[in-house]
Parts: C-alpha cells; structure tokens; sequence
C-alpha cells in the first residue's frame, strides 16, 4: 500500500476557506441588518406597537425580507408583531406544503390565503400578453382584505434597490412619468400603510443572501416565464451600468432622495407661470449646475467622452 497517496477530491475545504467564506457571510448579514435598518429609520416605516404583515411569495427577496426583520425585531427598542402572509394563487405545480413547513420551523405567525386569481388571469389576458398588471391588482385587493382580517395596520412588500431603479425607468420611457416606487405610501384604500424596508437593497446581495440561508426558494410560473417584459431589460441595463460604472446605481437611488423641483418642469411643484425677477443673488438659480461639476471618472462618463474632453485630445 502507498502511504504517500494523496488526498481523495472529496476532501472538505481546509478550515482557512471555510473561516473566509463565514467572515464574507457575516459581513453581509450585517450589511443588509444596517441598510434595511436604515431604510426604516429614515422613512420611520414600524413604530412601538405596530403589527407588520409580511407579504410573502415564495421568492428570494420576500425571505430575506422576513428573515431580516425578525433578525431586526429581536435587537429593536421597541415591540412590534410580524405576521408572515402568502397568497397560494393555485398555480399549477405549486408546492404548497413548502412554506407553512418553512413557517412553522421558524416558529413565527403565518397565514396563508388561497385564492384563484391564476384562472381569473389566464381567462381574462390573450396568450402571450403580459400578465403583471391584472395580477397585481388581484393580489393587491386580496392581501388588503387579508391585513384588515389580521388585525395588522403596516403592508410589508420586498421590493429592493433595484426594482425601484427599473419601476422609475419604466414610468420615465414609456410612461412619460418621473415617478418610482417609493419607501413608505398609504396603500390605495387609504387604510394602511405600505414599507418597503428593502428599499436601500441591492439584489445581488438579495441572491448570495438566499444562497447563504438556502431559502426554499418558489419560482413563479405565472409571470416569471414571461421574458419578454420591458422590466427584464430595464434589469439587463441597470446591471450593465453596475458592471462599467461602479456607483452609478446608488447615485440614481441617492437622486430619487434630491429632488429640486426648481429646476424639473413640473408646474404643479413648481410655480414656473408666476415666476418673478428679484434682483437678489440665488444659490439655487441657474448657477447651481455650474457648482456641481462632475468628476471626469468612469462612473460618470463613458470612456469615449472622457477622452474626448480630455486636453490635447483629438
């Protein structure tokens, strides 16, 4: 027998991999418990007292959503109820079995509503329209019966950074609106208010988060399949940006939180018709661009231009 074989491929990692990889995975835990954290400090999405239904689906951002607010719940000055909601829509194939087991194990409330808003859609959209829209609106109108059934007064979505970044370029090219998905908003029957405390997430730490706690994640077959759909290219071009101009994402979230109506064009923020001359020096006047000069740097500028402005360029 060899005595110098060496080691079968199976062998487990040395223990300095594995010490790494679980300082990266705390260092993320502890990144998304302070950007959520934030997100509900700045927006004061839960108070002492209030009860948060968690709209589950079954997706990754949904569990990180529960996971970390009950990870948030447990160091917070003040007592609030979480109270996890999915609405089984009677998709084909869906596992219902997956998430009371996941429920009951984390020992928190749960409820789960079946409705079958999957027939009322596929009945109502011609194949190959998209379906998001009316689904929804559906799902909307079912989890507002739910909370007030459940008692809970705070609407708890998943939504991240990054679908906020898409709804707002959505509305801007083909909906003529310079309009997002805001943090908190009283929900449309004006009886309960809607959070996202996802809001400053990204979702590439939304993906290696549910790889870290290996969520029993539950694909849609409903929407998921429909590529097609304009928020999958908006997605495609954010993520690009993300890749060639690092800061680029987090400077458009910043904006949406630095609004100076004075210089958009909407006459309803902003008294344009009436605007008069003073003669006194204004900071914010038409001198405000020319203080904001913007660095010459990949993230603000594509490389061609940046050549181009450059002096002694051709």
């Amino acid at each position: 027998m060899n005595s110098t074989a060496t080691p079968a491929a199976t062998d487990t990692p040395a223990p300095k991999n594995s010490a790494k990889i679980e300082r990266e995975d705390h260092k993320l835990e502890k990144r998304l418990c302070r950007e959520m954290g934030q997100a509900i400090a700045d927006y004061n999405m839960i108070e002492d007292g209030d009860r948060v239904m968690v709209c589950l689906s079954g997706g990754k951002d949904s569990y990180a959503l529960l996971d970390i607010l009950m990870k948030l719940q447990q160091r917070a000055p003040i007592h609030f109820e979480l109270i996890a909601v999915n609405l089984d829509q009677k998709q084909p194939g869906f596992p219902a079995e997956v998430l009371p087991n996941y429920l009951s194990q984390l020992g928190i409330k749960f409820h789960i509503e079946t409705q079958d808003t999957y027939s009322v859609v596929k009945k109502v959209i011609p194949e190959g329209k998209t379906m998001c829209s009316l689904c929804s609106r559906l799902r909307r109108g079912i989890l507002y019966k739910v909370a007030k059934e459940l008692g809970c007064n705070k609407i708890a979505l998943g939504h991240h950074r990054d679908d906020i970044l898409q709804t707002l370029l959505l509305n801007m090219f083909f909906g003529a609106k310079l309009k997002g998905m805001p943090a908190k908003l009283v929900s449309d029957n004006g009886e309960f208010m809607v959070i996202r405390p996802l809001a400053y997430v990204p979702e590439k730490d939304l993906i290696r988060w549910a790889q870290v706690r290996q969520f029993p994640i539950i694909p849609c077959t409903l929407c998921g399949s429909q590529e097609n759909l304009q928020r999958q290219n908006m997605k495609a071009m954010l993520q690009d940006w993300d890749k060639r101009f690092p800061g680029r994402i987090n400077n458009m979230l910043t904006a949406l939180q630095n609004v100076v109506p004075s210089h958009l064009m909407d006459r309803q923020l902003f008294p344009f018709e009436t605007l008069k001359t003073t003669g006194v020096a204004d900071a914010n006047g038409d001198t405000a661009f020319d203080e904001e000069e913007l660095p010459l740097t990949p993230a603000t500028l594509p490389g061609e231009q940046i050549i181009q402005l450059m002096p002694g360029a051709d």
